[in-house]
């Protein structure tokens, strides 16, 4: 295993509190609900599937994203431009969450399909939903953008709620009344 060592912040955002993390190859996890329970969580996650410690090894990559994510929430960014370490995301995963990247762009939604045949895999819509579930850099690869090809929302690892947010902010969806 390729140790990696990596830095910690949780950033409050208009959808709650999201754990950052980064290598010093780039940002490498992105965790909703990051209160501090579920922040430790992650840490230990972290440390198990990186092999490495908290360190100020990717300080730069992480006030780099807190600022785009700012940006982003102020809807003053579009695209995000930032180093990713894709190390925690493997195989079909992984090329999904690639093609999810370089081909939905903001204030788009695509189905679960649509990506499936991106990849050259047209029966695996169900395994792109699971590729979705395991985005560890959500936000910044935009998987609250994929949807159910008869207009529902689908599944969200930040929650449905969360999802609708994202989709407001990028003008898919209107802002909620309340």
């Amino acid at each position: 295993m390729d140790i990696r060592d990596f830095t910690l912040s949780v950033r409050d955002t208009p959808i709650g509190p999201l754990l950052l993390a980064a290598t010093a190859e780039g940002l490498v996890k992105i965790g909703f609900h990051a209160e501090p329970a579920a922040a430790e969580a992650m840490e230990a996650g972290l440390r198990e599937r990186l092999g490495g410690q908290p360190s100020d090894a990717g300080a730069d990559h992480i006030a780099a994203a807190g600022a785009q994510l700012d940006a982003y929430f102020a809807g003053e960014l579009r695209h995000f431009e930032l180093p990713l370490d894709w190390s925690l995301s493997r195989g079909f995963n992984s090329e999904v969450l690639h093609e999810l990247a370089a081909r939905v762009p903001y204030g788009t939604v695509v189905g679960y399909q649509f990506l499936a045949d991106r990849v050259g895999e047209p029966g695996a819509a169900q395994a792109v939903g699971r590729a979705m579930g395991s985005n560890p850099l959500p936000v910044v690869v935009p998987c609250h953008r994929v949807v159910e090809s008869g207009g529902g929302l689908g599944g969200f690892g930040g929650g449905l709620e969360t999802k609708r947010r994202l989709l407001a902010i990028e003008g898919v969806l209107p802002e909620p009344l309340f």
